[in-house]
């Protein structure tokens, strides 16, 4: 079957935006207005908006990736994953409001389907939580960053489902509402799994 070119050059834009090193602004920083007009034009198959949401999107979407504990490369691969397979599935899309949860729920599952592949991959240390105020002590900081080395430690070994609700919600700074719809599930589901997820980090870093 011959190849669409228009989609071939479309899918190259999606998994290599001409700046990856942009910082990502995010679907967030848009007005409801401009959501609802930017969904419509990515609907219509629009390249301009195609491009607009990898270099938006492109840094959060890889963090997310290091931060379930793939390596640097599997997280490129995977994030230029999510991005073709969003544009593929495009046309689900309902409500400008919803993309960014819809983006993130297509990146959860681009990184569960990986380990399902590779299940005797090991994960790898998770990007760099942020650092308390550069006022703190040097004995306090020494003790801050040896809790925080538990801390990543703990939330590598988490099931899954765990791992996601904690970097969904804390690292990559989505609302309870929006980190629920981004993992598929009912809010007091995520809650749950949020839950369970503290208790036992708390066993692991007391507070």
């Amino acid at each position: 079957m011959a190849k669409n070119p228009e989609l071939t050059e479309q899918n190259t834009a999606l998994a290599h935006p001409k700046n990856q090193q942009n910082v990502s602004e995010g679907i967030q920083s848009l007005t409801e207005k401009q959501q609802h007009s930017f969904a419509a034009s990515l609907i219509a198959g629009e390249h301009a908006a195609a491009a607009e949401l990898v270099d938006r999107n492109y840094l959060q979407i890889y963090l997310f990736m290091r931060r379930l504990g793939h390596s640097c490369q599997v997280s490129e691969d995977l994030t230029q994953e999510t991005f073709l397979q969003a544009w593929h599935h495009i046309g689900q899309l309902r409500d400008g409001r919803a993309l960014d949860g819809w983006l993130y729920r297509i990146a959860g599952n681009t990184s569960k389907l990986y380990w399902r592949k590779h299940k005797s991959r090991e994960t790898t240390n998770i990007e760099t939580l942020e650092l308390p105020d550069s006022s703190i002590t040097q004995h306090h900081r020494v003790e801050y960053n040896e809790q925080l080395s538990r801390l990543k430690i703990a939330i590598e070994k988490l099931p899954f489902k765990l791992k996601e609700a904690i970097v969904i919600h804390y690292m990559q700074h989505l609302s309870i509402a929006k980190a629920a719809e981004a993992a598929g599930i009912r809010q007091g589901t995520f809650k749950s799994r949020l839950n369970r997820a503290l208790r036992i980090l708390r066993k692991h870093v007391p507070e």
